[in-house]
């Protein structure tokens, strides 16, 4: 597809090149337009006009957002403003205002006394010897206290590390060591958790106790933090010296789906810059009140959240796990007119039995992310909400994107008309191994429309809305940057994902690094299949992967395969061996074979009739050749399908108790998976 992007400017200037030698040799003027007109058109300019008509408004109030972000962000860099300074402005104007409550106990904390809370936070921790810099982990689940911490840390200079309540063990002690804290400060509900790691955290880890102490008593050589809290003064601290909005403010871990957690920097301004965005993306009011049932160790429910109460006043409802079955019951009782949701969220909804709550809320507004385009309108159509605030982004890259119109199954976009303002790009890469693809002079290639490609943000350590903080880890960072990009010498984030982008300048989700898989030479998106596969089961739990099988097996079944289709067509023959000797290694068919796990907790589901309906609706290189039916499919604590350890154990029945089954293309359906069968299966005896 020819870019608009790129032959529009030169139509243009054709354009208005013919109209002035047509006017200069004497022609009318009605004439000489006629013919630039013309030149123009036959130029592709004609496309990028009606680009223009179609996205002009969408793209002017992405700019007004964009501005109006830069704008405040800059002040309050001047003013070296803190996150904590602007919450006091905010405690100012409105004191008894609503700020948090738990959905859950029912507790609720004006703006006046999170302030208060947070201000014995910081003066304790200073009373204990603590110091502008030094690292404070904090291990609760999300209720007040929570945000009361890290707002109290903030404000003496400290910085926190929100740990992941699901951590256990290796991964707790992990997280705790590269973090440098020099206190633990957790929830009564996780002394269980800690009191299994106490012996290796080191003496000289400080431990406080959050919460209501149960009848097994504190953890020795820990101090009880609510007492100490009631003693410490409630007086505003000083701002700290040389603090600013490019300070650190604290730590969030990434999942560690494909590993051990990274602790990512958040700086002020970054805080500052996620929450903001999505205040004016989304038009949101001060009179809204913001539903959170996210956990807050994560930055949609602490920043996207959190972020609206403690920069624009609004009152947030916080719920310390979701809850599909309580969710619009909660939206009723406290009306609520924002919703967030993230990962699997809107499909559990949707799982749900029609609720009278449902339709009596007055929720206009769903934001976050992941949101499969196949329910989308399901979505919003069944439960009445007016706009999906659909986004990409992650806690520490510089490239994230919104979907402010609705564009149905897009998660932001990017200017046709103005691509330089927002410095972000599509490049091509080997989707086999994530190397980036370059020209002659060894820059990037960007994608055309309609071309799947990495998204990448340039890099500008001045510019707030286009630096890249990065991580605790050194070597973490460095691998999430590269060089010679837009141009020679410049630096950009690698985001790690794939997306695509439509002629308009809508992007859409297609994988994440390593998810899209080759197959027959096909790439297989595991997030297409997943859909395909959730919706057929009524919104099961399903996680899609690509799976290695042993090459000699690999040979023997392509070889077959090709054979059987050269007594058929010469030209299918030609185009099987041609694909078979395009693969990795020494033979084989290429690539990995697909993969399904299924939840399957009551032992219901029939593969054959499934396979039945898959023939309907996906291509045959596209339908999984394996399936593995268990009780539940592991997911994060941000409600993303995990694949790690499924991907290791792959079809080997000595790995897992679950069923498996494999397509066996000779009977066209799924035979169930045993020993005996994986031996064969390896052995090339059956056909894949």
């Amino acid at each position: 597809m020819p870019n608009p992007r790129m032959r529009a400017p030169g139509a243009g200037s054709a354009s208005v090149a013919s109209l002035v030698l047509l006017w200069l040799l004497g022609l009318p003027w009605t004439w000489s337009t006629a013919v630039a007109l013309g030149v123009y058109v036959g130029g592709g300019g004609w496309r990028f006009l009606r680009i223009v008509c179609k996205t002009a408004r969408r793209d002017l109030f992405g700019l007004f957002v964009l501005m109006r972000v830069r704008l405040e962000l800059r002040w309050h860099q001047r003013a070296r403003h803190t996150i904590p300074r602007i919450f006091q402005e905010v405690v100012r104007r409105q004191p008894e205002h609503l700020a948090l409550v738990d959905a859950g106990s029912g507790v609720c904390w004006t703006f006046a006394q999170l302030d208060a809370y947070s201000n014995a936070v910081a003066n304790l921790f200073c009373h204990l010897g603590y110091t502008p810099g030094d690292v404070v982990a904090i291990f609760l689940e999300g209720r007040p206290e929570f945000v009361g911490l890290w707002l109290g840390l903030a404000k003496a200079g400290m910085e926190a590390a929100l740990l992941n309540v699901n951590l256990r063990r290796e991964p707790l002690i992990f997280c705790l060591g590269t973090s440098g804290a020099k206190a633990l400060v957790f929830g009564q509900e996780l002394a269980a958790v800690v009191a299994e790691v106490s012996g290796q955290l080191g003496k000289s880890l400080v431990k406080f106790c959050s919460g209501d102490v149960g009848p097994e008593g504190v953890l020795p050589d820990t101090q009880l933090l609510d007492p100490l809290l009631k003693e410490a003064s409630t007086a505003p601290l000083a701002q700290p010296p040389g603090k600013g909005m490019d300070d650190r403010l604290f730590y969030i871990y990434t999942s560690g789906t494909t590993g051990l957690p990274k602790a990512a920097i958040v700086v002020h301004s970054r805080y500052y810059r996620i929450a903001a965005f999505t205040h004016h993306s989304y038009s949101m009011q001060a009179a809204d009140v913001l539903y959170d049932c996210l956990p807050l160790y994560h930055s949609a429910g602490n920043i996207i959240g959190v972020g609206q109460c403690l920069i624009y006043g609004l009152t947030v409802v916080l719920r310390k796990k979701f809850s599909a079955s309580r969710f619009w019951d909660d939206c009723v009782k406290y009306n609520c007119t924002v919703v967030q949701y993230i990962g699997e969220i809107c499909r559990y909804l949707l799982k749900q039995p029609v609720s009278e709550a449902e339709g009596r809320h007055c929720v206009r507004l769903a934001v976050g992310n992941g949101l499969r385009p196949a329910i989308w309108e399901e979505f919003t159509e069944r439960f009445g909400v007016r706009q999906v605030g659909e986004f990409y982004g992650a806690t520490e890259c510089n490239c994230s994107i919104a979907n402010m119109d609705g564009k149905v199954g897009s998660c932001g976009f990017n200017s046709r008309i103005l691509p330089n303002v927002y410095p972000i790009r599509l490049v091509k890469v080997n989707e086999d191994t994530m190397e980036l693809l370059r020209d002659a002079q060894g820059l990037c290639i960007p994608c055309q429309a309609g071309e799947p490609g990495l998204l990448v943000g340039q890099i500008n350590q001045q510019d707030p809305l286009r630096r890249f903080d990065g991580y605790i880890s050194e070597s973490a960072t460095s691998r999430k940057i590269t060089h010679s990009v837009f141009r020679k010498g410049d630096s950009a984030y690698l985001s790690g994902d794939v997306l695509v982008m439509d002629e308009l300048g809508y992007m859409y989700f297609r994988d994440r690094s390593g998810d899209t898989f080759r197959w027959r030479g096909e790439n297989v998106s595991t997030t297409e299949v997943e859909g395909v596969l959730s919706r057929l089961l009524g919104q099961t739990d399903v996680a899609v992967y690509g799976v290695a099988v042993p090459e000699n097996g690999l040979m023997k079944s392509a070889v077959a395969q090709g054979r059987r289709e050269c007594s058929r067509s010469s030209i299918k023959c030609l185009l099987l061996w041609r694909a078979l000797f395009q693969v990795e290694g020494t033979g084989g068919v290429e690539g990995k074979a697909g993969m399904a796990a299924i939840a399957d907790p009551h032992g219901q589901l029939s593969p054959n009739a499934l396979y039945q309906e898959l023939q309907k609706v996906l291509a045959p290189y596209a339908r999984p050749i394996f399936l593995r039916l268990l009780p539940q499919v592991d997911t994060t604590g941000t409600f993303k399908i995990q694949k790690t350890r499924l991907q290791h154990e792959g079809f080997d029945p000595r790995q897992t108790s679950d069923r498996l089954f494999f397509l066996d293309l000779k009977q066209g359906h799924y035979l169930p998976l045993d020993q005996g069968v994986y031996t064969r299966i390896c052995s090339g005896a059956f056909s894949l």
